[in-house]
């Protein structure tokens, strides 16, 4: 198109030169070039005068040759670059809404500024697909549905698959926003994990009564993550390396106990099974919310129980078989 629109406007700019060259004035020689090229057909400008002279119809004719052509193509090829566009983009919508229609267990990741793209990158390098939802569209470099809207619109979260999925994450960059996100999730989905974020440590306890489950400060996360590393770097640096270097065969996994399988009632050190006995279980939490750091080999798992336990892919995979936690199994990242 612009390659289109260069040619017209040379195509006017020698057309007016030349008409200037024969004898009209500037503005007479635009607006003939204009009407020429165009193939308005209006009377021509300076016709009395010039309308006999065989250089000024050698000229007119010219243009009419080669300008009408130029006019032709560049209209063509803006209509054309419209119509493609327009459909390009409804294709590209109806494609990522076909795509969202068949997630199921996704996060949703409500707003696309940095702090949405560090959690979009660390959940699908877990294995777990994400929605995005903003006002814009994503990079193009980053792969994931994307739904745009307002998070804060009922309609946006249901095309999101809020009612199939497994959390939600309210990071746009206002509290007020992320609150009413917060609230017309859990209106709509009373079971859906939803992590808020907030700048102001003052408005938890409200987050909370809108029914979200954590609520972060990023700002607070930083702080503690500059202030580990000073004083304890290499605690710091294995923990950035289980939780987040992909490249190691190590990591950091969460394992609810399940009702009916084989772990209720036994102990840790009954689960069995040489791969899963080498992964790690560094705390257990009771379904009252207590947390048990480094439980002993005889602690006594009940249903609800979460253990947190380390260690490579294949031995986690192994712990998840046993304590029955199928959706922690598929969740395994391929590394």
């Amino acid at each position: 198109m612009q390659f289109g629109l260069a040619i017209f406007g040379g195509i006017l700019a020698v057309g007016t030169v030349g008409y200037v060259v024969l004898g009209l004035e500037p503005f007479e020689a635009f607006y003939q070039t204009a009407i020429t090229v165009t193939t308005v057909g209006y009377s021509e400008v300076g016709a009395e005068q010039l309308a006999s002279d065989t250089s000024y119809r050698v000229w007119t004719l010219l243009l009419v040759l080669f300008g009408t052509g130029s006019a032709l193509y560049t209209v063509g090829v803006l209509v054309e670059s419209l119509v493609e566009e327009g459909l390009d983009d409804r294709i590209w919508r109806r494609r990522m809404q076909n795509e969202v229609d068949e997630l199921e267990g996704h996060v949703i990741v409500a707003g696309w500024g940095r702090v949405g793209h560090a959690i979009s990158t660390y959940a699908i390098r877990q294995g777990t697909p994400v929605v995005v939802i903003d006002h814009e569209p994503v990079d193009e470099e980053f792969v994931a549905p994307f739904v745009e809207g307002d998070a804060t619109d009922d309609a946006v979260l249901v095309r999101a698959g809020i009612h199939r999925a497994r959390a939600l994450v309210a990071a746009l960059d206002s509290d007020a926003k992320n609150l009413y996100v917060t609230l017309s999730a859990r209106a709509l989905a009373p079971d859906l994990h939803i992590v808020a974020r907030t700048h102001n440590p003052s408005v938890e306890a409200k987050f909370e009564q809108a029914g979200a489950d954590r609520v972060v400060n990023p700002h607070d996360i930083g702080g503690s993550r500059m202030g580990a590393l000073a004083l304890q770097p290499h605690v710091a640096e294995f923990l950035d390396e289980v939780l987040h270097d992909e490249t190691q065969d190590a990591q950091v996994l969460e394992l609810r106990v399940a009702p009916g399988c084989v772990a209720v009632g036994r102990t840790l050190g009954d689960l069995g099974g040489a791969e899963a006995a080498s992964a790690m279980v560094i705390a257990v939490r009771s379904t009252a919310g207590a947390f048990r750091a480094n439980p002993r080999p005889d602690h006594r798992l009940d249903v609800g129980d979460v253990l947190i336990a380390i260690g490579s892919n294949a031995e986690l995979a192994a712990l998840a078989d046993r304590v029955g936690d199928g959706g922690a199994t598929a969740d395994l990242p391929d590394r």
